[in-house]
Formats: structure tokens, sequence, C-alpha cells
């Protein structure tokens, strides 16, 4: 797993653990956390995506490297 994915994906927990804490305390500062765990989800499935897609790209290139020689 790429280590941006990894850090925005640990921003996500904590993110959704302090709009748990704000909303038991009674705060609507917990809609903000809410929108900030959705932002970096986001992000994790984006650069999950790009990594996969980079190593497929780099699986085809060798590919056809392999086949043009």
């Amino acid at each position: 797993m790429p280590r941006l994915a990894l850090y925005t994906l640990a921003v996500c927990v904590l993110a959704i653990a302090a709009a748990v804490v704000s909303f038991a305390r009674g705060s609507w500062l917990g809609i903000v956390w809410i929108l900030i765990a959705g932002i970096s989800s986001n992000m994790a499935w984006y650069y999950l995506r790009k990594a996969r897609a980079d190593r497929a790209d780099r699986a085809a290139d060798r590919e056809s490297t392999s086949a043009e020689g």
C-alpha cells in the first residue's frame, strides 16, 4: 500500500474518532470532522487507484518491451 494512502487513511480514522468524541460532548464541530474524514477517504482511494494504475502501466511496458525483442 502506498505511503500517502496509509497517511490519508490514518487521518480518516482519526477524524472519525474526533467526530464521535465531538458529537458525544454535544458539539456541532463534529460536522467539520466528518467532512475532513470524507476528503481524506477520497484521497486514500485516489492514491490506491493511482498506485494500481502505475503498477499496471509498468507491467504493460515490460511486457511490450519483451515482446519486441
